[in-house]
């Protein structure tokens, strides 16, 4: 299941004040677009796209998404990015406005959750209020709250049928859901959150700032790996290369106590494991340096931002013997991740030969992380 997150990003935002356009703007130590991007950065997202405005490009160059040029209207611009996409189909979009950086990942969830029975899903929030109408300052009349919602976005579609109602779409939309009900697709209401605020006006940037702040609580994730000998004359531990007498067997290049620490990071960030975002299935990964997979986890936590507290890494073996190179093995783990020594701690242990590692019949490993606000 390819599912490709589309985020728009060409608008000017001309009710946000003065300054650069919102999504460019600083918000909690980033941008607002570098927010939300982190946001879609998970596993189950295969593609993310960002539609932005052509005289954007020197902000946006450094993103690690795919760049296309916006239209003059957002259901331009959405349509241009769909047709960018075509090329290499995904089963399901979620087309996202970039001036919701506070989205909550349950919120996508409920989204691809419900697109397994609904041509299309977007998450809303009932209107609880009262509801008047006005003219020259004054109340002129009420109206009816019933069934009536406070749209959200992802809006999420099989890909096939929003680029066909796109296509037969020939004038400005409110949104993807008007394109999609216009062309007579069936869309579900999924839960929104009242945190997924979209920055409009000028208090809008405090009050994400607020709640970007409050959700980037300090983070705790562990880590635990295992690989078994196998013919060789050295082992890789903790980015160290240790003559031995054997090899460890694995897809890339079997260091234990990396991974190990490589998932803690994934898990304190509830982004799943070293599988899911390098399967080893994937013949590119075969023999792959290890300290590849640390750094995409590392800069991961700093997209969604987190930097390290500090990780403790304990390996498991009877032999090699692991004190003599943990200052090593500190001293390279520290390099790939851009922090100090005093913030990675690597000891090892035995199992007083017993279990697998006691007969020698391979290496465990055991992380533990704290990631904090950056």
């Amino acid at each position: 299941m390819k599912i490709a997150a589309l985020i728009v990003a060409a608008g000017r935002g001309t009710r946000a004040g003065p300054g650069a356009p919102k999504q460019w703007r600083p918000l909690a130590g980033r941008r607002v677009v570098d927010w939300t991007l982190a946001a879609f950065d998970r596993p189950d997202i295969t593609t993310r796209a960002l539609v932005i405005h052509p005289e954007d490009r020197a902000e946006a160059a450094a993103l690690d998404v795919r760049l296309i040029d916006g239209g003059k209207t957002r259901s331009e611009s959405v349509r241009r990015g769909l047709e960018a996409l075509a090329g290499d189909r995904p089963d399901m979009v979620l087309i996202h406005d970039v001036a919701r950086p506070c989205v909550p990942g349950a919120v996508i969830d409920a989204v691809i959750a419900a697109l397994a029975h609904a041509q299309g899903a977007a998450p809303a929030l009932p209107v609880t209020d009262a509801l008047w109408t006005g003219a020259t300052a004054r109340v002129t009349g009420t109206r009816d709250r019933e069934g009536l919602f406070r749209a959200q976005t992802p809006q999420g579609f099989h890909f096939d049928a929003i680029l066909a109602a796109h296509r037969a779409h020939t004038t400005e939309a409110a949104d993807d859901v008007a394109v999609a009900r216009a062309f007579g697709l069936d869309v579900a209401i999924t839960a929104g959150a009242e945190e997924n605020l979209k920055i409009t006006l000028p208090a809008d940037f405090a009050r994400a700032e607020s709640l970007l702040k409050g959700a980037a609580a300090m983070r705790i994730g562990t880590g635990y790996d295992v690989h078994q000998f196998c013919e060789g004359d050295h082992v890789m531990l903790c980015g160290v290369k240790l003559p031995h007498g054997r090899g460890l067997k694995g897809h890339s290049d079997a260091d234990v106590g990396m991974h190990a620490l490589t998932d803690a990071i994934y898990g304190a960030l509830a982004r799943g494991d070293i599988g899911q975002h390098f399967p080893p299935s994937d013949p590119q990964w075969k023999g792959a340096e290890s300290h590849i997979f640390l750094r995409h986890a590392v800069d991961l936590a700093k997209d969604m931002g987190f930097t390290l507290g500090n990780a403790d890494i304990t390996l498991i073996c009877e032999r090699p013997k692991v004190g003599p190179h943990s200052e090593r093995m500190r001293q390279a783990l520290a390099e790939i991740m851009g922090v100090g020594m005093d913030q990675v701690s690597v000891k090892a242990t035995t199992s007083e030969k017993l279990g697998f590692t006691g007969r020698e019949e391979g290496i465990a490993a055991q992380a533990s992380v704290l990631l904090v606000p950056a």
